[in-house]
């Protein structure tokens, strides 16, 4: 029997139904919305945008004016269809964009929200991209991020197990290690939130879908061609839950 083909652990969740893809969920997502002082007046960037969830929920609860890039070029078609079918094409526009380069001039925007994505980035790739964050930020602009942590200098198995789970070779920090990152990359004031991981857990994924939008992504994980993978990833994520954590970071310019 040939063997599964597995997909990049979002991509597979999103096709399974998984509207969050975020690793503290709403949870961490609301808490770094508190801290930015939106308004209708206030222009923000969303970075690696996905499926414009979070975009979306911003323009229906402030009004404000958001550009959402993204890499992908099928993430963005499922965007622009979300975009649409929320009636908020006047608040919410589209680009493709690397956010080691982004088309944008210096000071432009007073918020910048990247979830899930500096994990995925080695090296000095963060700290390119951090530097970028800072520089289309207006004086007093704010970082919104969200990524994994871990409280453990000492689990290098359980991070290469994540990226093999995952299919895609990550790099999260440790949560001291997060927080100094966009110290040195210039930013004034640094506030941090961490708790548990909650992508897959059962709770986690009813307050972050619902449980019809559980039920329903249980389902289709289950069917023979996603079996695989979704139980792989099930029981990875059910295993670390002690040792890895969400950070949320909220960092002005």
């Amino acid at each position: 029997m040939a063997e599964q083909k597995k997909e990049v652990g979002h991509n597979f969740l999103a096709k399974l139904g998984k509207k969050r893809l975020r690793p503290g969920g709403i949870e961490a997502t609301n808490w770094l919305i508190d801290q930015a002082d939106l308004s209708a007046d206030s222009r923000v960037l969303e970075v690696a945008c996905n499926m414009c969830t979070t975009s979306i929920e911003l323009a229906q609860r402030f009004g404000c004016q958001i550009i959402a890039v993204d890499m992908d070029p099928k993430a963005l078609e499922k965007a622009k269809t979300n975009v649409d079918q929320a009636g908020l094409t006047d608040k919410i526009t589209l680009h493709q964009a690397n956010a080691m380069k982004l088309p944008f001039p210096d000071n432009s925007f007073d918020v910048v929200i990247n979830e899930a994505m500096l994990t995925m980035l080695r090296g000095q790739a963060k700290s390119k991209a951090i530097q970028e964050y800072l520089r289309v930020l207006k004086p007093g602009g704010k970082l919104l991020t969200h990524d994994v942590t871990y409280l453990d200098p000492k689990m290098t198995t359980v991070l290469a197990n994540l990226s093999q789970t995952i299919h895609v070779n990550v790099e999260p920090l440790h949560l001291d290690a997060w927080q100094e990152l966009f110290k040195s990359n210039g930013f004034i004031q640094v506030t941090a939130k961490h708790g548990p991981m909650t992508l897959m857990s059962i709770p986690g994924m009813i307050r972050d879908e619902g449980l019809f939008g559980t039920l329903k992504i249980t389902y289709n994980g289950l069917k023979k061609e996603n079996r695989q993978q979704f139980l792989s990833m099930w029981k990875f994520f059910d295993g670390a839950k002690a040792d890895l954590n969400y950070i949320a970071v909220c960092s002005e310019k």
